[in-house]
């Protein structure tokens, strides 16, 4: 079972509005991804799991276009009422600045994710409102890049929902 004590560790929950969560139990099969003006600005990618929500941060942000393999940080896991959390977490604090939930919606994974997770291969098909269809998430070899945080790629599959013409981070809805 996941546990949230690296979570907790991180933050002050009587100078943050960040849910402190309960304990993990069952799982459904929700993702969320935050746009997060941080200390950089990057996306979380949040997928539900085990009673949490893993997670990786996502510098570059996800792109519709295949060709484009994005580094993804793994960090702690984040408690489920984490996914609909928005706000502005106090500077001083661990990740502190504005944070929005980008998107939304449901994901299954396409083989074992604990396996998949730990064999560092990891396909799962998104059906949200900006992203959807085949992704892959796979652990990078070697050191990890981001201070001391597990190191993978994100890329988006070949299928219908791949556009390698639109920059889903700064498309327009049409009206």
């Amino acid at each position: 079972m996941a546990d949230l004590g690296t979570y907790r560790k991180k933050r002050d929950f009587s100078k943050t509005a960040e849910p402190a969560g309960s304990e993990p139990t069952s799982s459904g099969s929700r993702f969320v991804v935050h746009k997060h003006s941080a200390t950089a600005d990057h996306y979380d990618l949040r997928l539900e799991l085990d009673g949490v929500l893993k997670s990786w941060a996502v510098p570059k942000g996800p792109s519709l276009n295949p060709a484009d393999k994005r580094f993804a940080a793994a960090t702690e896991d984040h408690p489920i009422d984490y996914i609909d959390f928005e706000g502005v977490i106090p500077e001083g604090e661990y990740g502190g600045g504005p944070m929005i939930v980008w998107d939304t919606g449901d994901w299954a994974p396409m083989g074992d994710p604990r396996a998949d997770l730990k064999k560092g291969a990891f396909k799962f098909r998104l059906w949200g409102d900006k992203l959807k269809g085949g992704w892959m998430l796979t652990r990078l070899k070697g050191k990890p890049e981001d201070k001391g945080k597990e190191g993978w790629l994100l890329f988006k599959e070949h299928d219908t929902a791949m556009d390698t013409k639109t920059d889903i981070l700064t498309a327009r809805p049409k009206a």
